[in-house]
């Protein structure tokens, strides 16, 4: 076992009463050391529950003989930090994660790890830790926070996003806008619909990194203590199967779980994740693997927020084994942690609700649910999710509304100020120039609340998973750096084409060299987490890891 290097030997006495003080026995001694890395905080929904699922973890380490030691790591709620500067911390937040697990697992020379999270940026980042560390673990998501209701009709927090675009509008008061405000939350878990937590926990289960069943699981139901108790058991077993996540993380598992990403019509946050969980694994994946899958892969289930079901509706019509049951024929076959493989998962599951998670004879549509585009304004690609995308928009041509920053694109949308027909340009907001790339969830959703239906939204920044709509992110290169999005001006003509993933800024190449030659980067005056970001970041098309 790793930890022998902490206990083992005459050597180690010193180590070994250090351990003694925190109460392990001689027995415990011989034990495997399992960490868990958990999320728990009391400012994000999604992880206010996680202390009681840890004690379930422990209860299964101990169980299946083996010793747990519980450590901590940073969260953020994407959906406090969104519209305001906070939301730059996000994306960087994943990097200190991964750092932070590493350090932990390395310093103790832990025998097996078990990630414990929920929310957007922390799976991610427990998920890279997990790969680079490469000893036994096995992740544990936190679940769905269940709908809330008012009215009646569920709710979910994007009917209180859209809500502001309502009330600028004027066809919501502000005293109906509270009601739903009131309402959407009911309590603990990540935010309802397929937004990026959820549609994280879908792919790591689909990675083979989780329980089956685990992803859909509420925050609130007994099953998902059950399915941590079994998780911290399984740890156990890991360690002395010998099974680590590179045995598990593989060209094949990656495409599944991009195909189950495509089949629920995922967030685009997942492109940046599974890249970037891909290379910590050294395993090559680049953006045409997503436009392939696409392309093979038929959008089975119309989950929130470009279709009308929640994650429990998922859960109720058998979760994601049900939606790799109907995806079988697509599927390469695959280790989990369980000691199932992905087939043999597939094979025993049991579709509830048809309605829900459809036959690939009769989907929501043939293809799947995101789409990599590229052209001339973004000519290494940027990625939609044209699930959320109604079909008069997949092919829009018309005058460039250019803002440099969300702040400004958000005054004008409020104001009325956008035409239908626009397209809304919002740049210096990738990952070195936001920095952190932020998303645009608060603009996207008051463009939908404002009742537009004729509007295009291209940054180089990102959008959240609740982003429903004509909204293309991840435009690369980024403005920062000088990418043709940093050369876009007012009433220039752009072309979007999702049948055939094109997006095209239609000024002539003469006069954007003009304009390259004449452009100068804006200045940024950053210290601390951001200007060490803004330095060491990759762009959009391979991540936004940090190099």
């Amino acid at each position: 076992m790793r930890s022998e290097t902490v206990k083992a030997g005459y050597q180690r006495a010193p180590n070994r009463s250090l351990l003694r003080s925190l109460g392990i026995t001689d027995r415990e001694m011989d034990q495997p050391f399992i960490g868990i890395a958990n999320a728990y905080n009391t400012i994000v929904p999604g992880h206010i529950h996680l202390n009681s699922l840890s004690k379930k973890v422990q209860e299964g380490v101990a169980a299946a003989g083996g010793v747990a030691f519980e450590f901590g790591t940073i969260g953020i709620c994407d959906g406090i930090a969104m519209g305001h500067e906070g939301m730059r911390y996000s994306l960087p937040s994943r990097e200190n994660i991964a750092d932070a697990v590493e350090l932990m697992v390395e310093a103790h020379q832990f025998d097996g790890l078990v990630c414990l999270g929920t929310c957007d940026k922390i799976v991610p980042g427990m998920l890279m830790a997990a790969v680079r560390c490469n000893i036994p673990a096995i992740v544990v998501t936190g679940g769905p926070m269940l709908p809330g209701y008012a009215a009646g009709r569920e709710l979910s927090l994007i009917d209180v996003f859209e809500g502001v675009g309502g009330v600028a509008a004027g066809t919501m008061s502000e005293e109906e806008l509270r009601e739903i405000e009131c309402a959407a939350m009911p309590g603990c878990g990540s935010c309802q619909g397929l937004y990026t937590a959820n549609t994280m926990a879908c792919v790591t289960e689909a990675l083979g990194l989780s329980l089956p069943g685990s992803a859909a699981i509420p925050a609130v139901d007994a099953a998902k203590l059950r399915v941590a108790r079994e998780s911290g058991e399984r740890a156990v077993a890991l360690v002395r199967e010998g099974i680590c996540p590179r045995d598990i993380v593989t060209e094949a598992s990656l495409r599944n779980a991009i195909r189950v990403d495509m089949a629920l019509g995922g967030s685009t946050n997942t492109v940046l994740h599974l890249m970037a969980i891909a290379r910590e694994a050294g395993v090559p994946l680049d953006l045409e693997t997503f436009n392939a899958a696409s392309e093979e892969t038929p959008h089975i289930c119309h989950m929130q927020p470009g279709g009308p079901h929640s994650m429990l509706a998922l859960y109720r019509a058998g979760g994601i084994p049900a939606v790799l049951a109907v995806l079988q024929r697509y599927i390469d076959d695959a280790p989990t942690v369980s000691g199932r493989s992905i087939l043999e998962i597939a094979g025993s599951a049991r579709i509830s609700d048809p309605s829900i998670i459809r036959t690939v004879e009769d989907p929501v549509s043939p293809a799947g649910g995101l789409k990599v585009v590229r052209g001339t304004l973004a000519p290494d690609g940027a990625v939609v999710k044209c699930a959320a995308v109604p079909e008069a928009m997949w092919r829009h041509r018309g005058p460039a509304r250019v803002f440099d920053g969300e702040d400004a694109a958000m005054k004008a949308i409020l104001h009325r100020e956008i035409q239908e027909g626009d397209v809304v340009v919002i740049r210096y907001e990738g990952p070195r120039g936001g920095p952190g790339m932020p998303e645009m969830l608060s603009p996207t959703s008051a463009l939908m609340g404002l009742g537009y239906a004729r509007v295009a939204l291209v940054t180089d920044g990102r959008f959240s998973g609740g982003t429903r709509g004509p909204c293309i992110g991840h435009a690369a290169p980024e403005a920062a750096v000088g990418g043709p999005i940093a050369f876009v001006e007012d009433g220039d003509e752009i072309a979007i084409d999702l049948y055939e993933k094109s997006l095209d800024l239609l000024v002539d190449p003469e006069t954007l060299e003009m304009r390259r030659q004449a452009w100068k980067p804006p200045h940024q005056e950053l210290t601390g987490v951001l200007a060490r970001y803004a330095r060491t970041v990759e762009q959009a098309n391979l991540g936004a890891v940090q190099r």
